[in-house]
Order: structure tokens, then C-alpha cells, then sequence
């Protein structure tokens, strides 16, 4: 198990493969993400990474952490996580800068954040009811909840049932995204799809945990100011997608039903060209006629 890296949702765009089809991705920028302490057996009883990401503002952080911070001889962070990894040869040396190679075109990853905060919904939007009938019977209350309590045994209302209330904001993973392409100079990382919570938003990217990890990861880790003892890997063109994440296509048709749709085009083709030349010639007669009448 790797440690994952914290990552900032950039918006959503799309990558063209080299046939012209299209890959909707999601945007990941990785700012400054620094690992900023350990946690060992030893000390505190597993084997943890902790992570730093952003710039923080010094009134924004408090007196433990800025000294934290300062130990590690690292900057003060906007957001910090751990990451649970299997032994201490999974340990990233404090204050290296996590570089987006760390994944691979074509490996699937679990993206971790908050989901957009809707404030105060009714029943019907929160959960999905039905609502009451729109016709005769109900006067005002048509997207009413209905009955929530019982008869006076036990009149009350039970925790979690389904009501109005706040909608949103709440911590969700979106698992098995596949990384269509990683940009190391810039820090970013493309996901294949949506991933939750808005623009700007804090995300923890770790690798699937439903699938096996591919071939060629780094471990511990990717490290950008050692890059170069990194396997190469190499930099696809701007705008297209990575060759290990392009997608086949399914030919829905056979060969032979193909070849017969391909001579029933060239016939109809022939036939217009015939009916052209008939046009055209006509045209030319008639012209010619009336200048003999002239």
C-alpha cells in the first residue's frame, strides 16, 4: 500500500485520443504537496505518511502546527492528511514534494472530497419522494413529507428518519477512476470522469483498493526533486490522450454487412451522377432549340 497525495479539483475539460474521439477528464493540480511528518509502530502504533498541500496564511494556522511545520522545515500548509502504507519501506523522506508521476496513464485511483453543499431541502429533493396527490384532498401540501411519528406509543420521531433538512456537503469516494494522463511539469493529474465536491475543493487521490495495482508504480513514491531516478515516463502530446489509457473500439457492424453498405453508397452515388449528366445534358438541347428558333 502507497501513500496517496492531496490534490485541488481544477474544473473539467477533455483529451482527444488519435482516432478523434474525446475523453471527458477532471483536472487535479497537485500545490506544493510536501510530506510533512511519519507515523511509526514504535511511536504511535502503524505506519502513516502525512501530507501538506497549499499555502496557508500564518494567522490561519495555529501555534502546534506552525511549530510542526518548522521541525519539518517545511511551509505552512493550507490542508494536511495521512495516508496509511504497510511497513516503514513505504515511509516518503519528510519534505519531499510529491510529483504527479506517482500514477500512471491507465491505473485506476479512489478520489476521496466533499460533495456540493445544497443547503436546506425539502423531502421531495433531499430524498427523492413522491410528494402528496396534485388533485382534490390535499390543500397546500402537495410536496409535503407526510406522517413522521406513530400513535402515542412511542410518540416520537426516530433518528435518521427521512426529513427536510441539510442537503449536501458530505464526505463521499468516488472509486475506480481511471487516470487518462499525468502532466509532471505542470503538477496535474487527469481523471476520466467526475469526481465529488466543486472547483477549488480539497481531494485525497489514493490508489484503488477494489482492484490490483498495475505494473511500473513507483514506490514509495514519486519524488520530484528526484525525478530523474524515477523510470522515464515519457510525456504525451498536449491535449491527447496517454497511449496505456486509450480505449478500443467496438465495431458494432460485421465486415460483410460493411462491404454490402459500402456498395449500396457507391450505387447510389453512380445513380445521382447519372441523373446529373441527363440534367445537364437536357438543358443543353433546349437551349440549343430555342436559339434555332431565334
Amino acid at each position: 500500500m502507497r501513500t496517496g497525495v492531496i490534490a485541488k479539483k481544477v474544473g473539467m475539460t477533455r483529451l482527444f485520443q488519435e482516432d478523434g474521439r474525446h475523453v471527458p477528464v477532471t483536472v487535479l493540480a497537485l500545490e506544493d504537496c510536501q510530506v510533512v511528518s511519519h507515523r511509526t509502530a514504535d511511536r504511535d502504533g502503524y505506519f502513516a505518511v502525512q501530507l501538506g498541500a497549499g499555502e496557508a496564511k500564518q494567522k490561519n494556522v495555529n501555534k502546534p502546527q506552525r511549530e510542526a511545520f518548522a521541525k519539518a522545515d517545511v511551509g505552512l500548509k493550507m490542508r494536511v492528511a495521512e495516508f496509511r502504507v504497510d511497513g516503514e519501506d513505504g515511509l516518503v523522506p519528510v519534505g519531499s514534494h510529491i510529483s504527479a508521476e506517482h500514477f500512471i496513464a491507465g491505473q485506476k485511483v479512489d478520489v476521496t472530497g466533499h460533495t456540493q453543499g445544497k443547503g436546506f431541502a425539502g423531502a421531495m429533493k433531499r430524498w427523492g419522494f413522491g410528494g402528496m396527490r396534485a388533485t382534490h384532498g390535499v390543500s397546500i401540501s402537495h410536496r409535503a413529507h407526510g406522517s413522521t411519528g406513530q400513535r402515542q406509543d412511542p410518540g416520537k420521531v426516530f433518528k435518521g428518519k427521512k426529513m427536510a433538512g441539510h442537503m449536501g456537503d458530505r464526505q463521499r469516494t468516488q472509486q475506480n477512476l481511471e487516470v487518462v494522463r499525468t502532466d509532471a511539469t505542470r503538477g496535474l493529474i487527469f481523471v476520466k470522469g467526475s469526481v465529488p465536491g466543486t472547483e477549488n475543493g480539497w481531494l485525497l487521490v489514493r490508489d484503488a483498493v477494489k482492484l490490483p495495482a498495475p505494473e511500473g508504480l513507483p514506490f514509495p513514491g514519486a519524488i520530484l526533486e528526484k525525478k530523474s531516478t524515477q523510470p522515464e515516463h515519457e510525456e504525451a502530446p498536449a491535449g491527447m490522450v496517454e497511449a496505456a489509457a486509450e480505449h478500443e473500439v467496438r465495431e458494432q457492424v460485421d465486415a460483410e454487412h460493411q462491404a454490402e453498405l459500402v456498395k449500396t453508397q457507391q450505387a447510389g452515388a453512380d445513380a445521382e451522377t447519372d441523373a446529373t449528366e441527363t440534367t445537364t445534358g437536357g438543358e443543353g438541347s433546349a437551349d440549343e432549340s430555342k436559339e434555332s428558333d431565334a
